[in-house]
């Protein structure tokens, strides 16, 4: 009889947890869930802005090396580029 027994608890266990897991939006208020939706849009503008930055920045840098090349170093490129063709 007590074999019985063991046997209908693991069935109860599952029950619970499945009961108890369903979704977390169930388990959070509302509010809550709009704080960490507002939460994730802001973290994924400030991301986007970041990639922008970080964007432009490489394109000023490039436009300040171009800038800053001696005059052999243009001559070279173009001689490179010549020879390409």
């Amino acid at each position: 009889m007590a074999k019985k027994r063991n046997n209908v608890q693991p069935k109860q266990q599952k029950a619970d947890t499945e009961a108890v897991g369903t979704s977390l939006s169930d388990l959070v208020s509302e509010d809550m869930l709009a704080k960490l939706k507002s939460a994730k849009q802001e973290l994924t503008a400030a991301e986007q802005t970041k990639k922008e930055q970080d964007k432009e920045k490489r394109i000023q840098e490039r436009k300040e090396r171009e800038k800053n090349k001696s005059f052999e170093e243009l001559l070279e490129e173009y001689g490179d580029q010549g020879t390409k063709y």
